[in-house]
């Protein structure tokens, strides 16, 4: 009779099933796939006329898929550049502890499930939207972003594409897309800029480890690409008033809103003026306050 074999290896135990459920969790960028699903349920309450708690439920489970799904497709690519970046090296790719295979199958089937939910218990247009936000940040984003710092405009696309989503599942039918649906994704996508430019700015180091080309200028860390962060600081002010000039939200929305593009524009000059990263590192901040704001102001209408 041989020998009885105890080896780890042989045997799962909670500490291991724990830790690739980790592994798993990490993939998603679960912090960041709440973020984007905060803004796809808040747009959704700022457009529909009344709430469907199934279409409610179906865009927070169906939009974490997809954005979980796109987010883990990204990272199977660039796991061998995120071995190179102290970010990401600690990711569940570069350290091994999910397979190729388990990655690939797990993000392809969070993919299809979160584009059926949205095209079933939605409408078919919040499918296509979501299945196209994987497209465009896994396959067209990720790769330019060694290529162009042109990538970081595409990547605005799938980046506001939830708030698009949000307002589509608002609709009924097959989906429609409402101008006030538009107006807010073009606030997002403007806000992600000065939002993403200022992380690229005091993470500069780190991308040119995997040569990614992140702030808007090709020369880094320049005069050029601390102008482009004040000039679309200004652009994202603008953009953030047509709800109220639109006449879709009332004053005391929009001033919240004013107050908040000012605050972030009154940064990104300060960031103008003196390029520190920690300069930067106050404008990120702030980029994280200003869009959860702004929606929930947008939202009350009033």
């Amino acid at each position: 009779m041989p020998p009885l074999n105890n080896t780890t290896s042989d045997i799962q135990t909670p500490a291991a099933n724990l830790s690739k459920f980790s592994a798993y969790l990490q993939l998603t960028k679960f912090r960041l796939g709440s973020l984007v699903v905060f803004s796809a349920v808040i747009t959704y309450l700022t457009v529909v006329e009344k709430i469907d708690w199934k279409q409610l439920v179906a865009l927070c489970l169906g939009g974490f898929l997809v954005t979980s799904a796109a987010n883990g497709f990204n990272q199977i690519i660039e796991k061998d550049l995120d071995k190179l970046m102290e970010r990401t090296k600690n990711r569940p790719m570069p350290t091994n502890s999910l397979s190729h295979t388990e990655a690939l199958i797990f993000c392809a089937l969070f993919g299809v499930l979160g584009t059926i939910l949205l095209w079933i218990y939605t409408n078919p247009l919040s499918g296509i939207l979501g299945f196209i936000s994987i497209v465009l940040y896994a396959f067209v984003y990720t790769p330019l972003k060694r290529i162009t710092p042109f990538s970081v405009f595409v990547g605005a696309f799938p980046g506001a594409l939830p708030t698009l989503i949000g307002a589509v599942a608002a609709t009924n039918g097959f989906g429609s897309i409402t101008f006030f649906g538009i107006l807010l994704f073009t606030i997002q996508f403007f806000w992600q800029f000065p939002h993403f430019w200022a992380l690229a700015w005091f993470n500069d180091e780190d991308y040119k480890r995997a040569s990614f080309y992140m702030l808007p200028s090709k020369g880094g860390k320049d005069d050029a690409s601390k102008f482009q962060i004040l000039i679309y600081s200004v652009f994202l002010l603008i953009v953030s008033t047509l709800p109220f000039l639109f006449g879709f939200v009332g004053l005391l929305s929009i001033s919240v809103v004013v107050l908040c593009g000012l605050a972030l524009l009154l940064q990104a000059y300060n960031f103008y003026r003196i390029d520190t990263d920690q300069n930067a590192k106050k404008l990120f901040l702030i980029t994280l306050v200003y869009l959860p704001v702004v929606q929930l102001a947008l939202m009350t209408k009033i």
